[in-house]
């Protein structure tokens, strides 16, 4: 006989605690924490326990007693569905108070080393189409919430139910679709939406993820602060007339919105969505567009890494530039060189080492993507050697540096590991400042151990992930000493922030 499955605990009437990580809040029942999504501290509800573990539980909000007074209307109509911008319904400045405590908790309770105050969070310049790139999936077969399966008119047999949207939480093969997304300028809507419109209209099909088959696969858009957009569309081939039809559909898009000037497809056959070792076709335009940051101009391709908030990240940089050559802190036998002049900088409320050209600092951009770092601060610097594992990433670094006449940059493309070692340095020179900028899984350990015999005077950490540059901040801990933290909101509405360390050589 078998066995039933218990219904699952529900709790009335809990009060919301405070906000917990990847955007959930938490409150405590018993002798354990119960953590829970789209709601917000004073906040009192219902929860469904639908998973429990020894010392937590995770549930749901199944009904609200009464709202908190912290709180804002969201203004999505696929919030709590989609799964991204889980903070809609907290407003601004909480996020903003939020973000700052995550990261000094994470710095304290994983770094455990010594920290000067932390500079209030820079809050984002828009919190709306604030994105320059989003990606869409398409589906054969849509996600329904247990609200629209309960409607039987949308459910019917023999509708069409392939769509264009975004991944539900936790789950690779399901996507709920999206009518209007608020995270980039609104053009980017009306593409998608006719896409969808018209591969139906067409009879096209989309993809099955667990089949792998399908023709209409998936999206990226990407746009820019001079008003250029790029699209690049992935197509399956599964059929011999499935080539005509993707023609057909960027025929049919290069027509309707002559506002895309980079017009890309590619038909991947590959078990994931991944460009990277695809070949490209450009079907109008360029196959790239332009972004500015201040003077500079900025050539990002469909597999560059550009920072996606453009705004922000003009912001993130004018704090990784002034961190490199900030003033030294009294309490620091940072070595500044004589030829260094101290110049006001009205943005940073600190001062500016202006370097005399005999004197520029030799400067490592690690992880550098496109350069734009490298780039940005290269006209103080003696040189500067960026190095990435994107190839593409390094020939677009050294366009960006030709277009802006910048001629004392290297760019070297591989693994990390592989190039940043003891040897290279000997080669390349010992730098005198290190910026590093890597993924969210952080430094590896063998990166860390060539920065300790690097022996820079400074290094610049800019991180997207603050519990894992609390790790390595650690293993740097024996030569170094943080003497400046600046946190950045780059993604409002979601509880990612950057963070933006100075370290000296103690």
């Amino acid at each position: 006989m078998s066995r039933k499955n218990k219904p699952n605990t529900i709790l009335e009437g809990v009060t919301i605690e405070a906000i917990a990580a990847e955007g959930k809040c938490l409150f405590h029942h018993d002798d354990y924490v119960v953590f829970v999504p789209f709601c917000v501290p004073g906040d009192v509800v219902d929860v469904e326990i639908y998973r429990k573990k020894h010392k937590y539980a995770e549930g749901r909000v199944v009904n609200f007693v009464k709202k908190s007074e912290v709180r804002a209307e969201p203004f999505c109509q696929h919030f709590g569905i989609c799964g991204g911008c889980k903070w809609q319904n907290l407003p601004y400045e909480e996020q903003l108070k939020a973000k700052q405590q995550q990261v000094y908790d994470q710095l304290t309770r994983i770094g455990k080393v010594e920290l000067p105050p932390i500079t209030p969070i820079l809050g984002s310049v828009k919190t709306t189409e604030y994105r320059n790139k989003l990606e869409f999936g398409c589906c054969d077969r849509r996600w329904f919430t247990k609200e629209e399966l309960a409607d039987e008119s949308l459910t019917l047999e023999g509708q069409n139910h392939s769509a264009i949207g975004f991944h539900i939480t936790g789950a690779f093969d399901k996507i709920y679709p999206i009518r209007k997304c608020w995270l980039m300028d609104d053009l980017h809507n009306e593409i998608r939406n006719e896409i969808e419109r018209y591969a139906k209209e067409i009879g096209m099909s989309f993809y099955d993820v667990r089949a792998q088959k399908g023709l209409l696969r998936n999206l990226m858009f990407r746009n820019s602060n001079t008003g250029e957009w790029m699209l690049l569309i992935q197509f399956h081939y599964d059929n011999p007339g499935d080539e005509d039809l993707a023609k057909n559909l960027m025929q049919h898009i290069a027509d309707r919105f002559p506002q895309i000037s980079s017009l890309i497809y590619v038909n991947n056959q590959k078990g994931n969505d991944t460009i990277g070792d695809l070949d490209l076709t450009t079907f109008k335009g360029t196959d790239f567009i332009y972004e500015m940051m201040g003077d500079l101009k900025f050539k990002v391709g469909p597999k560059s890494f550009y920072q996606t908030n453009t705004e922000q990240a003009h912001r993130l940089y004018d704090v990784a530039k002034n961190f490199a050559f900030a003033a030294s802190s009294p309490d620091s036998d940072f070595e500044t060189p004589n030829s260094y002049l101290l110049t006001p900088n009205s943005t940073h409320n600190s001062y500016l080492l202006t370097p005399n050209s005999q004197e520029k600092p030799l400067i490592y951009d690690l992880y550098t993507g496109t350069g734009t770092i490298a780039n940005y601060v290269a006209r103080q610097a003696r040189e500067v050697i960026g190095i990435e594992y994107v190839p593409e990433a390094i020939e677009d670094a050294k366009v960006n540096s030709r277009i802006n006449n910048i001629t004392n940059t290297k760019f070297f493309a591989g693994d990390m590991r592989k190039i940043l070692t003891d040897d290279f340095i000997a080669k390349h020179g010992r730098p005198d400042i290190i910026i590093t900028d890597p993924p969210r899984a952080g430094m590896h350990p063998d990166v860390v151990n060539v920065i300790l015999n690097a022996r820079p005077r400074r290094i610049v950490y800019v991180s997207c992930n603050p519990a894992t540059q609390a790790r390595d901040l650690q293993l740097l801990d024996s030569a170094y000493k943080v003497v400046a933290v600046q946190p950045v909101d780059m993604f409002p509405h979601t509880p990612h922030v950057e963070n933006v360390v100075r370290l000296e050589r103690k």
